[in-house]
């Protein structure tokens, strides 16, 4: 009896396990990092759904996908409020494709609302403008950002953490405009410009966290092989400058950076080429 009863268990076990390997594995929930006050917690999709201060935002421009987008979303404010009160300026966005962005406290406080939208599992966002994938599982999308100038690089999707940091003038002095230059020279200008709208992606002579595109100062500064004019068209039309199969830096128009912008951003790259190293 006892051989016979281990026979039939060995088989229900075999035809178990057969029936395991031939399923599909079930998908881990994303999570989200969050890091202030000393604690770091994790946030799951699925919590983040159901969070008391969730609700259904309506982006009508959306920076991702280009047109009007819904979203079950998350204020940043709220979330940053289940964690310890932290004094450092900065939220540090970072994404899981290599962007980082630097959030100013005083933006995240200001008139533009930041949201974490969250991808909800049974209902999949479709794929972003251009791409393969959606801007998914999380994605840090803005409310009203006009008045403050919310940059296309402050629509951070892909998110995976966020972290109260330093701001990147702290963190990094090499990439700051001396005290002695006057308050209104292009360069300090191009200065604020460049950490919104170029810091997330290139770094500065090491300075810096982004992982998606070149260092714009090391081993030779951009502005040592590009004429004012390449880099004009670079920052306007990339593609039309140079194109490689893993190219991922966009085009910024006008509408993103203004002429008088870009004239500061390069002579911020050049302020910083030309400091004594």
């Amino acid at each position: 009896m006892r051989g016979r009863y281990r026979g039939r268990l060995l088989r229900l076990l075999t035809v178990l396990l057969a029936s395991l390997a031939g399923a599909p594995a079930m998908a881990a929930a994303a999570v989200l990092m969050v890091t202030a006050g000393g604690a770091v917690r994790q946030f799951t999709s699925n919590e983040l759904l159901t969070w008391p201060n969730a609700a259904t935002l309506e982006v009508p421009h959306d920076g991702a996908y280009g047109r009007p987008m819904s979203y079950r979303a998350v204020p940043l404010r709220a979330l940053l409020s289940a964690l310890p009160p932290d004094a450092a300026d900065t939220i540090e966005a970072r994404a899981t494709d290599g962007l980082v962005a630097q959030l100013p406290r005083a933006l995240i406080e200001g008139t533009s609302v930041p949201w974490v939208a969250v991808e909800d599992p049974a209902h999949p966002w479709p794929p972003m403008l251009g791409k393969t994938v959606s801007a998914g599982p999380f994605y840090l999308v803005w409310q009203n950002p006009e008045p403050a100038g919310i940059s296309a690089e402050q629509w951070v999707y892909a998110l995976g953490a966020l972290t109260a940091v330093a701001s990147p003038a702290q963190r990094w002095p090499a990439i700051t405009v001396d005290a002695s230059v006057p308050f209104d020279a292009p360069a300090r200008r191009g200065q604020a410009v460049f950490i919104a709208n170029c810091l997330p992606c290139h770094r500065l002579g090491g300075s810096g966290e982004g992982m998606v595109g070149p260092d714009l100062l090391r081993p030779m500064p951009a502005t040592a092989y590009f004429t004012e004019v390449g880099l004009r068209a670079l920052i306007r039309n990339p593609a039309a400058v140079r194109s490689w199969p893993t190219q991922l830096m966009p085009a910024f128009g006008a509408a993103a950076i203004e002429d008088s912008e870009v004239d500061a951003v390069i002579a911020y790259l050049r302020y910083l080429a030309a400091r004594p190293k």
